[in-house]
């Protein structure tokens, strides 16, 4: 099967400049906010608490704050390009151009997965200079922001394409993508919840990707790693492969 580079290229590229046009919107609003945590929880707050997982509590705070804005932008910025495609019909350029619903999804993602490196790496940064804290495994760093970014960039290509009007985007947003989130570990270990709360943590998806995250960070998590990548890796596969599916099937697409 012939593959076209240039199409998949060129669907890259123009994801990324129209990111970095809107970077007021795209790029600074989560780092800022992620500033603001490591200021609130990190300084203020950690000072209270002598250490979490055998670190600083400000340097347990640095990956699950990346993790949450990677979640939170990869999903935003892929469902929204998706829906305003729709919206704009300007996606109809990419279904009567010679690409393959594949070629199609997967410049999306990589998109994606660029603009989550991105951000990341500038969050990274936050953390070396304000909490004096890096990755020890980049390996585990870079594989799992890529797992993750893969997942909610087709994530944000299933919804983009359901939905009618881009309250519907929120929808996932506002009911389960930031309450999960916020429940996820990303402040505390759940270690610290009590047994009952912590058996229910373990459903929530959100918890899996920071602590296999947080690995990348810290000695030791709540759940042996191995697990964690393994629901990350199930949970982007199901999700890549949905986003396939309904492209490949015109879903809203040509009607």
């Amino acid at each position: 099967m012939n593959v076209n580079a240039v199409g998949f290229g060129t669907l890259v590229k123009r994801e990324m400049v129209r990111t970095f046009s809107i970077i007021n919107q795209v790029i600074w609003p989560p780092v800022i906010q992620t500033l603001l945590y490591v200021f609130v929880f990190g300084l203020a707050l950690g000072s209270r608490i002598k250490d979490v997982q055998g670190v600083s509590y400000a340097q347990f705070l640095i990956p699950g704050l990346i993790m949450l804005q990677v979640i939170d932008q990869t999903y935003s910025e892929g469902s929204s390009s998706v829906f305003q495609g729709r919206f704009m019909n300007s996606i109809q350029e990419l279904l009567i151009a010679p690409m393959s619903a594949a070629e199609i999804v997967l410049g999306y993602v990589v998109a994606g997965v660029v603009r989550a490196v991105f951000i990341a790496l500038l969050i990274t940064l936050l953390g070396v200079v304000f909490v004096h804290t890096a990755p020890t495994n980049w390996a585990l760093y870079l594989g799992t922001i890529v797992l993750v970014a893969i997942l909610f960039s087709s994530l944000g290509i299933v919804f983009g394409l359901l939905a009618e009007k881009f309250d519907h985007i929120a929808v996932l947003t506002t009911f389960f993508i930031t309450p999960l989130v916020f429940v996820g570990g990303v402040f505390t270990s759940i270690k610290f919840l009590p047994p009952a709360v912590q058996r229910i943590s373990l459903v929530n998806p959100m918890f899996h990707m920071i602590d296999a995250f947080r690995y990348s960070y810290t000695p030791t998590g709540d759940e042996p790693l191995g697990v964690a990548l393994s629901v990350v890796v199930v949970l982007a596969a199901l999700a890549l492969g949905t986003a396939l599916l309904m492209t490949a099937r015109g879903v809203k697409l040509r009607t």
